[in-house]
């Protein structure tokens, strides 16, 4: 009998290859997209959110979530929390609408960092308080919405992400463009930590907490060893054979981007305890393999 995971967001940036990860698994996956269609390997089914049969399945991942890296409007504040926090609520209601034997087992849903607000050097597992400011409000809302399949029967667990590094991701390859054209430097003082993944460790992360029963809870979905803003711009362009030079204060990225300048200059020095005292062993353990891998040829 077949292994059934439910996956929205699985034609994003994150989802495109955990979908072909679940499915060489042994999963049968229906991916979920606003269309309710798309061409993504591993992918079985697809379905639109509002016709989403979540009965059956063993397992739903949420991948859900409108990009934050532009302006905080009002509006656009509306936005990330309807695609956040309004459809993991959804998830969790038409779990709740089943009987008990037809739910699913786990749910794996995401978060961020940005649950610690701004924390200077504090050194930040998963047992770390919430921080303060829009973003840790919004991920502590998302988080809650989450948690109320926990007393559904299922195992939950939320994954605070970091900065995610993978090739086709949105925010590295602006910043792989801004860096090869000699133009990338530290934002504000530098001295802010930032606790970043490889793509392929949070999928593996990920794959990880679902055959592992003993994890639930908040995961910090970031590699073992944060770096400031300084060390992360110096390597990254050393990466690329490129000097970084150009510090960009935080007044200007106030005039670019708003609010959202709040997380570029935010530190959170967060490290996966929870995986790595789970055994979980990352293959990028140090940004320059990282880079080694993403900046290749």
């Amino acid at each position: 009998m077949n292994k059934r995971a439910v996956l929205y967001g699985a034609s994003g940036f994150v989802g495109s290859g955990l979908a072909n990860m679940l499915a060489k698994d042994g999963w049968e996956v229906t991916g979920v997209s606003r269309k309710g269609r798309g061409s993504v390997e591993g992918v079985k089914h697809w379905m639109t959110p509002e016709a989403v049969n979540l009965s059956n399945c063993d397992l739903v991942i949420n991948l859900a979530g409108v990009p934050i890296d532009q302006r905080w409007t009002d509006e656009n504040k509306k936005m990330f929390h309807r695609s956040r926090v309004g459809v993991t609520q959804d998830i969790v209601e038409k779990i709740a609408a089943l009987p008990e034997e037809y739910r699913p087992k786990i749910l794996i849903n995401t978060s961020a960092v940005g649950f610690y607000g701004d924390r200077g050097d504090d050194l930040l597992t998963e047992n770390a308080s919430q921080g303060s400011g829009y973003l840790a409000d919004l991920c502590s809302e998302w988080e809650t919405a989450a948690e109320d399949a926990t007393p559904l029967g299922l195992r939950v667990v939320r994954f605070r992400i970091g900065f995610v590094l993978g090739k086709h991701g949105q925010a590295f390859e602006k910043l792989r463009v801004v860096f090869k054209s000699g133009f990338g430097g530290k934002l504000g003082n530098g001295k802010q930590w930032m606790p970043w993944i490889h793509v392929d460790d949070l999928r593996r992360a990920m794959m990880f907490c679902i055959a592992e029963n003993s994890i639930s809870g908040a995961v910090n979905g970031c590699g073992p060893n944060p770096e400031t803003n300084a060390e992360f711009t110096r390597k990254f362009a050393k990466s690329l054979h490129r000097w970084a030079f150009l510090p960009v204060p935080g007044f200007a990225l106030k005039i670019v981007m708003g609010d959202f300048t709040s997380a570029l200059l935010s530190s959170q020095r967060a490290i996966p305890e929870k995986l790595l005292q789970a055994g979980f062993r990352f293959q990028f353990e140090h940004l320059e393999t990282a880079f080694d891998d993403l900046t290749q040829l």
